[in-house]
C-alpha cells in the first residue's frame, strides 16, 4: 500500500526530479491537461482537482511520517493547484495558442505557489495534512484569476479572437 501512496503522491514519480520537484510535477500535469482542456469540460477539470485533493489527503500522513512536513517530492498538491488554474479555460483554435495558454497558466501557478503571497503562505499552517494542498489550491485560484484577466485584456495573444 505504501508503494501505491508513494507512486500517487509523487505524481507518478514526477516529484522525484532532483532540484525542483514541485515545478517538475506541475509541468508534467500540463500534458494530460492539454488533452483534457480540448474537451472544454469544467467538470472533468473539477474532478481532477477533487481526486488530486483526496489522494493528497490519503497520502499526506505517510509522506509527513516518512519524510517531513510537506516534503518536496509530494507533488499531488501541485497537480491539484495546477489543474485548478485551468478550471474555466477552454482550448479552441490554433495549437500554438494552446501552448501559450498552458505555459502562461504554468508560470502564474508557479509564481503564486513559490512566493505564496496574499494569504497562500498562511494556508500551509492548516492541520491534518490540509495545509499541504490548500495553499496550492489558493495559488491555483489566483493563477486562474490572473490567466482569465490576461485572456480578457489581451485576447489576441492567446488566440481568443
Amino acid at each position: 500500500m505504501n508503494a501505491l501512496k508513494f507512486f500517487l503522491g509523487t505524481g507518478c514519480y514526477s516529484g522525484l526530479f532532483p532540484k525542483t520537484p514541485g515545478t517538475a510535477g506541475s509541468f508534467v500535469m500540463l500534458f494530460p491537461l492539454y488533452f483534457i482542456l480540448q474537451l472544454n469540460s469544467t467538470w472533468l477539470i473539477l474532478l481532477i482537482v477533487t481526486v488530486s485533493c483526496l489522494i493528497c489527503i490519503w497520502v499526506a500522513g505517510y509522506f509527513e511520517e516518512k519524510y517531513d512536513k510537506d516534503p518536496g517530492l509530494l507533488v499531488m498538491d501541485e497537480w491539484a493547484g495546477q489543474s485548478l488554474t485551468f478550471l474555466t479555460i477552454g482550448l479552441t483554435g490554433n495549437p500554438e495558442d494552446h501552448i501559450i495558454i498552458l505555459l502562461t497558466g504554468f508560470v502564474l501557478f508557479r509564481f503564486f505557489d513559490l512566493l505564496k503571497p496574499l494569504g497562500v503562505k498562511k494556508m500551509q499552517d492548516m492541520p491534518g495534512g490540509w495545509g499541504i494542498f490548500v495553499d496550492d489550491l489558493l495559488a491555483g485560484l489566483y493563477a486562474l484569476l490572473c490567466l482569465k484577466t490576461l485572456i480578457f485584456v489581451w485576447p489576441n495573444i492567446f488566440g481568443m479572437v
